[in-house]
C-alpha cells in the first residue's frame, strides 16, 4: 500500500514500473544500465482512487496522460535505480494529493453600492481628464 492522505491509499499492484536507459551524457557506463524508471499507473481502472479524485487527477495530470487514461511517469535525475524509482513514486503521490484536495465552491458576489458609486465616480473622472485632451473645435 502506498498512502497518498489518511483517507486514501493505493495498492503496489496498481503501478507498473520499468526500468529504461536513461538520455544525455553518462560515459561508457550509460549504454549498460537502464537507470531510468517509467512509471505507469492506470487512472481510469484504479479502484482505489473516488470517481471525482480521478477527475480531477485527469485534469492535473496534463501531457503525462495518454490517451487511455494511464499516467506515464519517467525519471531519470539519478544515478540508481532506486532512486529514481524512489523520486517517480513521490511524483506520483504529490499528484494524486492535489487532485485529492477538494476545491472550494466559489460563491457568486455583488458589488455594493458604494463600490458601483466609486468605480462610476473614477470612470466620469477619467473621462473628464481624457476630454481636456481633445483639440479645441475651430468654428468658422
Amino acid at each position: 500500500m502506498i498512502p497518498i492522505t489518511d483517507t486514501l491509499a493505493i495498492e503496489d499492484d496498481e503501478l507498473v514500473e520499468r526500468g529504461v536507459r536513461a538520455s544525455g551524457p553518462g560515459g561508457q557506463h550509460v549504454n549498460k544500465t537502464s537507470s531510468a524508471v517509467e512509471l505507469r499507473f492506470d487512472v481510469r481502472a484504479s479502484p482505489s482512487l473516488p470517481e471525482d479524485v480521478k477527475h480531477r487527477l485527469e485534469r492535473l495530470a496534463g501531457s503525462r496522460l495518454n490517451l487511455e487514461g494511464v499516467i506515464v511517469i519517467f525519471a531519470q535525475g539519478h544515478r540508481s535505480q532506486e532512486m529514481n524509482r524512489r523520486e517517480a513514486r513521490e511524483r506520483l503521490v504529490e499528484l494524486i494529493k492535489a487532485a485529492a484536495h477538494r476545491p472550494k465552491r466559489r460563491r457568486p458576489t455583488k458589488p455594493t453600492y458604494s463600490s458601483k458609486l466609486r468605480r462610476l465616480e473614477s470612470k466620469a473622472k477619467r473621462s473628464g481628464v481624457k476630454a481636456t485632451r481633445v483639440r479645441p473645435h475651430r468654428e468658422d
